[in-house]
């Protein structure tokens, strides 16, 4: 696979580390507290979804080099800022609420991440983390439309493990790229 540094992901390696981070705290509160009210579940959520929208948003503006497609990322951070900002002010105390907030973010998101890891799939090594984790949260989105969950215990596991697993590979993905940092583009 041929390696380049031009993409925008690599010079940020740990702002994906970073997303990673707040993927694994959020997931962590929603495990170790699972009867949180859902309230308190929908805030945790806005603010997880509002500081990937920074990172994501950090990550596209600060490399402003020719050539450099940052749309697909700017689309991710506006979903997310989206998301977050309905999730911080949402009054409602419904399980419903909250599964209307989450999966179309989960949908449009993981869309976009699996559409950058196909466009990034020649030019970094972690595009597998950055697929998996475009596959994972279009997973959480499909069981969040098509399963009747009566109860936000059933709701906190599904939301945390996804969570989890999305810090994992976010953190992945930082690592490989913190690895590409000395790779410089071919002449």
């Amino acid at each position: 696979m041929p390696q380049s540094s031009s993409n925008l992901f690599v010079g940020r390696w740990w702002v994906v580390f970073l997303r990673g981070l707040a993927a694994l705290a959020f997931g962590g509160l929603a495990f170790a507290w699972p009867h949180l009210t859902l309230l308190t579940l929908v805030r945790l959520f806005g603010g997880f979804a509002l500081a990937y929208g920074v990172f994501s948003t950090y990550a596209a503006v600060a490399n402003r080099r020719p050539g450099r497609n940052r749309w697909l990322l700017l689309l991710e951070a506006a979903v997310a800022f989206a998301a977050g900002i309905v999730s911080l002010r949402a009054a409602s105390n419904t399980v419903t609420v909250l599964i209307f907030l989450i999966g179309p973010w989960a949908l449009v998101t993981g869309i976009l991440r699996v559409a950058e890891a196909i466009r990034l799939r020649n030019q970094i090594t972690g595009d597998l983390w950055l697929g998996l984790s475009g596959a994972v949260t279009i997973i959480l989105a499909m069981i969040l439309f098509r399963r009747n969950i009566a109860s936000l215990i059933e709701l906190a596991p599904i939301v945390a493990g996804y969570a989890l697993l999305l810090g994992l590979f976010e953190i992945l993905l930082g690592f490989d790229l913190r690895k590409m940092r000395g790779i410089r583009p071919a002449a």
